[in-house]
């Protein structure tokens, strides 16, 4: 099918109106804890650009990609729905992109959105412009573009995979499958092993004042985008100023009975040489602060530790408690007085 273009102009309300006032942000990650970070961030901020994980292989976003031999939409589709607006028009499209249809047919369990971004993708022959416009669509408060252009297999070497043999190593093939092993990850890799970065990524990243990585699927979320060695040199090479915001718990499977500390230990392993200037943890979640703090230290960051959970004890974010912890931060560590 022959490329088509579409003029597109920048996002009215989110990159265009508060340039120059407000810090230009770029979060990394996927699924749930980017939808999390992304619904704080927009709160602060109007230029804001959301890099998201294209390794998922389950669900609707796996039955597209196995059919079509596209990128997994899901993860995207959820940061889309993170940056609408809390307006009528923002939370009529979040709802409906998010919405999956219940049959008995091949449609069951398919998001409309993941359907929207694959429809406009073959006709546009292109993931960022296709991106832009369903963004445009949604009046989305910042940008959301794919680390790679690619799909990409999530693979793990795993200790205990079988629970009968505990010390046995093996290698699990898959993000779905990865989040869920019952043993332990030790190490996780992208195939293929090198993919190209979207350079609007890497522009993105060069150009920002903070990049977050996190929260999320710290093995299938967060460390992948550390795979990318395009992506690694720009957020190695990068002036931007780098937070690492860490979960709220582990996660069943992929991070059980893992600490605070032991989180930065394993991306430290992944990615040695990048630096961070923040680490930001829940405080209650935190019962040993001082190893916190010590391991912060060893990437180059210190350690903030804030009130950023749900009153509900639910392991969710709460969006202004984290809204609030982020705005801290950029002013704590930025410059002093208006952005750029």
């Amino acid at each position: 099918m022959p490329r088509r273009t579409i003029r597109l102009r920048r996002l009215v309300g989110s990159r265009g109106t508060h340039r120059g006032t407000q810090p230009k942000v770029v979060a990394l990650g996927g699924g749930m804890g980017l939808s999390a970070s992304l619904t704080s961030l927009r709160r602060i901020t109007g230029d804001l650009t959301a890099v998201v994980t294209v390794a998922d292989d389950g669900g609707s976003s796996g039955r597209l990609r196995d059919e079509l031999g596209v990128l997994p939409p899901g993860d995207l589709r959820k940061a889309l729905a993170a940056l609408c607006g809390d307006d009528d028009w923002g939370r009529t499209w979040a709802e409906v992109i998010q919405h999956r249809f219940s049959s008995r047919g091949d449609l069951h369990e398919h998001a409309v959105g993941n359907l929207l971004i694959v429809a406009l993708w073959e006709q546009l022959g292109d993931h960022v412009q296709a991106l832009d416009l369903v963004g445009r669509l949604l009046g989305a408060h910042g940008r959301v573009l794919p680390m790679s252009a690619v799909p990409l297999e999530l693979q793990a070497l795993v200790k205990g995979h079988d629970p009968g043999r505990p010390e046995e190593l093996s290698t699990v093939r898959g993000q779905a499958t990865v989040a869920l092993t019952q043993g332990e990850v030790q190490q996780v890799k992208l195939v293929p092993q090198d993919p190209p970065a979207v350079p609007e990524v890497i522009e993105a990243v060069l150009d920002a004042d903070w990049v977050v990585l996190g929260p999320g699927s710290w093995f299938s979320s967060v460390i992948p985008h550390l795979l990318v060695p395009e992506l690694l040199q720009a957020l190695t090479e990068t002036k931007a100023r780098k937070v690492l915001s860490l979960n709220l718990a582990p996660q069943p499977g992929e991070t059980d009975g893992f600490s605070p500390q032991r989180h930065l230990e394993v991306l430290a392993r992944h990615a040695p040489k990048l630096a961070f200037d923040v680490v930001l943890a829940d405080q209650a979640a935190v019962p040993d602060q001082e190893s916190l703090r010590e391991a912060a230290e060893r990437l180059g960051a210190t350690a903030e530790l804030a009130p950023v959970a749900a009153p509900d004890r639910s392991a969710r974010h709460d969006p202004e408690l984290l809204a609030a912890a982020y705005d801290r931060i950029f002013r704590m560590h930025g410059r002093i007085g208006p952005w750029r």
